[in-house]
């Protein structure tokens, strides 16, 4: 029984040696649009030289294509050697972030024999790809000492959604009558956002500062300084720019003060008439 394990070890270790074997994998990591490099790395573990070996990678199906050939060859691996394949590739444009696989086929004889081996397999490939966010503010009656609002548009023009997003008011150059912080949630990419504040506007010129925090591609902590210049108008700019109207409570006043002086002149008149005709009567 014991020489029987032995003898069945010594097999299974003959034949896991006795093959050509993927010794490693090298893909750079790409963003959408981008070219990199897979590098294989093919070792010779018979006892003998091996020929015509050839490893060809297969694009059919996935978001990548070769530049240049997909399939690499060398005419000889000789014993206990190992020789590279290396390949050229490119991602495509609307490729989303991700892990993705391709598939290889190695194929090879040993030396002095005309069967051909073969040995397939797959590679990880990962395409990364962060947000890149970009900020713009508008103001909603931006007029001195007036209560009015500030939003914050925030544009994703990067490769992949910013999720948990979150926007932190910093400035004191106006008095905030809403909360100081929002969520918004995900911006996705190639789409936008939009973060409300009610303020008081206080001061001209004034400044629009927050932070916005997120998670990037692979789920790490990013935040992003937000400093932009705010226009704040005087109550007279606002008026030549049709921001506010002229208020028409004055002339709707002296307009009802005049109907009542004018109703006081007619009422007493109108006594006073009545007051003759009585007095003629008599």
């Amino acid at each position: 029984m014991k020489i029987l394990t032995i003898l069945i070890a010594l097999i299974m270790s003959l034949t896991l040696v006795s093959a050509a074997t993927i010794n490693s994998i090298n893909a750079d990591v790409l963003t959408p649009g981008k070219e990199g490099t897979i590098r294989v790395v093919v070792e010779n573990t018979l006892d003998e030289d091996l020929e015509d070996i050839s490893v060809n990678l297969i694009f059919k199906g996935t978001p990548f294509t070769p530049v240049g050939s997909s399939e690499k060859s060398v005419d000889e691996i000789g014993e206990g050697d190992e020789d590279d394949f290396s390949f050229r590739l490119r991602a495509a444009n609307e490729v989303k972030p991700g892990n993705y696989e391709i598939s290889y086929v190695l194929k090879y004889n040993e030396k002095g024999s005309s069967t051909v081996k073969t040995s397939e397999g797959t590679i990880g490939v990962r395409v990364s790809g962060n947000p890149d966010l970009v900020f713009t503010i508008s103001g909603e009656n931006a007029v001195e000492s007036q209560q009015g609002k500030i939003v914050l548009k925030i544009v994703n023009k990067g490769f992949s959604d910013a999720r948990f997003v979150s926007v932190k008011i910093i400035s004191t150059d106006f008095i905030l009558l809403s909360e100081e912080q929002i969520y918004i949630g995900t911006v996705d990419s190639d789409d936008f956002e939009t973060a409300d504040f009610n303020v008081l506007f206080d001061r001209n010129p004034a400044r629009f500062k927050a932070i916005v925090e997120y998670k990037d591609f692979d789920n790490k902590d990013a935040a992003e300084t937000v400093d932009l210049p705010l226009n704040i108008y005087s109550k007279e700019e606002a008026l030549k720019l049709g921001i506010t109207k002229k208020s028409k409570s004055p002339v709707v006043l002296a307009g009802a003060v005049m109907l009542l002086a004018l109703f006081f002149v007619w009422r007493t008149v109108k006594r006073r008439r009545n007051f003759k005709r009585s007095l003629n009567r008599n």
